[in-house]
């Protein structure tokens, strides 16, 4: 397919190796695994390494973007009791040359269980991902619809966190909630974690609910919230049952359009977070040595 060089252009990988984000909303229906696997889709078409890792029992991701149950050995479940690596889970190249994926199925749902009396319980996927961060530019991480221990493992675990929002009543409650567990999670195991961004999903330009609340959304989270938005779109719904990213399913349609566009966002952003993380640990280093 046709690389869409305009999300290559800001940036060289360099500026953002190895970024973990967690997508992340503990309220379920807002596009969360959408753009999970099309971000991923849409970073990897551009060349950037990526790995986007399915932390959801509902497993969408995995069958979203074309990994076949039939084709799966060990999952993210595995990973987390330590069984065995990510290296050893990971599909290659799954739809694009750059995307892997590390799968997951139903099963997932039982590792919150079995690591309640492990120690340092909330560090699992920490400690797994650490070891091929090097390998990718991006991992994105399909977080749970709930703040449960598996979303507190991914938190730990990223470097940022996005968040979907849709443009629909009720938006913003339970937002709150999601913020007070990222407080914790910067408090006592993540103090790195950051808020890369909100994205707005199921926008409608004709409803002025939808208008509404991105602006409120702009209101209360700033800059924090990307440009780009993303429209209830029926090619965007109907790709998931075909196995494929909006991009391979239908690249002219306005859900692949936004979610490339969206994907820039998160480049730039993502890179100007990094810049200013080196720039910050390089003054620490600094003024440990007296400079």
């Amino acid at each position: 397919m046709a690389r869409p060089r305009h999300i290559l252009a800001a940036h060289s990988s360099a500026d953002y190796v190895g970024r973990i984000i967690a997508v992340a909303n503990q309220k379920g229906g807002v596009g969360k695994t959408t753009s999970a696997v099309n971000l991923a889709a849409s970073l990897a078409a551009a060349e950037h390494r990526t790995l986007l890792i399915d932390g959801d029992p509902q497993a969408n991701a995995t069958s979203g973007i074309g990994v076949e149950r039939a084709n799966i050995e060990s999952t993210l479940y595995e990973v987390l009791l330590g069984a065995t690596s990510i290296a050893n889970v990971r599909h290659r190249s799954v739809a694009l040359k750059h995307l892997d994926v590390v799968p997951a199925t139903p099963d997932l749902a039982g590792a919150e269980v079995e690591l309640i009396d492990r120690p340092r319980r909330e560090q699992s996927l920490r400690t797994a991902v650490e070891e091929v961060r090097d390998e990718y530019d991006f991992i994105l991480i399909d977080c749970p619809p709930a703040l449960g221990l598996l979303t507190v493992n991914m938190l730990a675990a990223a470097d940022g966190l996005l968040i979907p929002l849709q443009c629909e009543y009720y938006a913003l409650e339970g937002i709150s909630q999601l913020l007070n567990t990222v407080h914790r999670v910067q408090h006592g195991i993540n103090e790195d974690l950051a808020i890369d961004g909100v994205l707005l999903t199921m926008y409608d330009a004709r409803l002025n609910l939808s208008r509404q609340v991105a602006t409120e959304a702009r209101e209360y989270f700033g800059a924090k919230v990307f440009q780009t938005v993303i429209p209830r779109n029926v090619r965007l719904a109907e790709a998931p049952s075909f196995g494929k990213p909006i991009i391979l399913y239908d690249i002219a349609s306005a859900g692949a359009q936004a979610y490339l566009a969206a994907a820039e966002e998160l480049v730039n952003r993502s890179a100007h977070t990094d810049k200013k993380s080196t720039k910050a640990s390089r003054q620490l280093e600094g003024a440990k040595r007296g400079e």
